[in-house]
């Protein structure tokens, strides 16, 4: 494996929500690998690699485009505020491709060179597109600030909004829109008689009447027909039109978030992917093949609901990590059969998360600045973060 007159490099391709963690939780893991002398450092260098310049979470997109300075708090944190990246080197750049009798990876940079970064073991965690929110471009701190800025502005310029899609992203988007803009006629439309049918079905009999109370506009049995041009990556004002035969729809927005989710590996050699490009994994989360590298979040094939990411898997990746490292046994991980978590996200009565068995618990809205953010998240999950300069 390593080379054992140097320390063994784990690289992290991808730091979004799963990658980000796993980073953390190596950084920590350091202290569990052998030293390579009794005065020498932990005998592991953790190197991350990303697009953006901090962690932009796919996270909450109602409250995003709803109420981007209150999602951005959140959401968008810059990696020098992570206090469990302070011995993680991040290098900011694109990822151009994996060569793996050589292996490293290959970045390209912000000035449009391109670099290798060797590895002796690599987590990939490279995510998902998804609509406009998810993306996988290189981007500034200001690049990103901006688009956040104009989504919101292009959303608070409407009378009408149309939202296409029935999982969490768009009803999350509806309900949203609906409760920041009162008065403004937000239309919902679905393919089937029930929008998150990946959810149990008390989620949706909750959330429904939560909509009902917002004023948004109910229409199932609604497959829209996607734009002429293929693209779903931003908020269009076309008429939309429909395969099940309904009259065209005309909006001054249409919010397209109808879950076509698309992986991040076009950099990845195609004998690592299943049919659909995801990155083929074992219970173990390994890649089919390749003992020395491992992937996690929404990238990875571990069942058909791609649950790792919600299901914190970043610590089991982790771990394997250490213990491929140390010759230790690997943990297995077991998918949940349906999504949970919150659906609307923060609203002014506190934030509602929902159990795999659909049933819901409350946190008031005192605990989410009081509580939740600075002791659950922040320290707890993200091993501190340092407050805004």
């Amino acid at each position: 494996m390593a080379d054992p007159a140097r320390h063994p490099r784990v690289v992290v391709a991808g730091l979004g929500d799963s990658g980000l963690l796993s980073a953390i939780h190596l950084a920590r893991g350091r202290s569990r690998v052998p030293r390579l002398s009794p005065a020498g450092p932990p005998s592991i260098d953790v190197v991350g690699i990303s697009a953006k310049p901090g962690l932009l979470s796919g996270q909450e997109l109602g409250t995003r485009i709803a109420r981007p300075d209150a999602w951005s708090r959140d959401y968008w944190i810059p990696f020098d505020r992570f206090r469990g990246l302070d011995r993680v080197r991040t290098v900011h750049g694109s990822l151009t491709g994996l060569d793996l009798d050589n292996r490293q990876v290959g970045i390209r940079l912000g000035d449009a060179s391109v670099v290798s970064e060797p590895f002796d073991l690599l987590v990939i965690s490279t995510g998902v597109r998804n609509g406009f929110w998810r993306q996988p471009t290189l981007q500034s701190a200001t690049d990103i600030d901006a688009d956040l800025l104009s989504t919101h502005r292009r959303l608070e310029s409407t009378t009408t909004v149309a939202v296409i899609g029935g999982g969490a992203a768009a009803v999350s988007s509806a309900a949203n829109i609906a409760a920041v803009w009162p008065a403004k006629n937000v239309h919902l439309y679905f393919p089937g008689d029930v929008a998150l049918p990946q959810h149990h079905p008390r989620v949706w009999r909750r959330i429904r009447r939560r909509l009902d109370g917002l004023g948004v506009a109910l229409h199932p049995h609604h497959r829209a027909v996607l734009p002429a041009d293929g693209h779903i990556d931003r908020i269009t004002d076309a008429p939309v039109t429909w395969t099940t035969s309904q009259d065209p729809v005309d909006a001054d927005a249409v919010v397209w978030a109808i879950g076509a989710v698309r992986p991040n590996t076009e950099w990845l050699p195609p004998e690592i992917l299943d049919e659909r490009g995801f990155v083929r994994v074992g219970t173990d989360l390994r890649v089919v093949g390749h003992d020395d590298i491992f992937a996690v979040g929404d990238v990875a094939a571990t069942d058909p609901l791609r649950n790792s990411a919600r299901n914190r898997a970043d610590r089991l990746v982790a771990h394997n990590v250490v213990a491929t490292i140390t010759g230790r046994p690997l943990k297995h991980y077991r998918p949940r059969s349906r999504r949970w978590g919150s659906v609307l996200g923060v609203q002014p009565d506190g934030l509602e998360v929902f159990a795999p068995d659909g049933r819901p618990f409350r946190l008031p809205a005192w605990s989410i600045d009081s509580v939740l953010q600075p002791w659950i998240v922040r320290r707890g999950i993200y091993r501190g973060v340092r407050d805004r300069s």
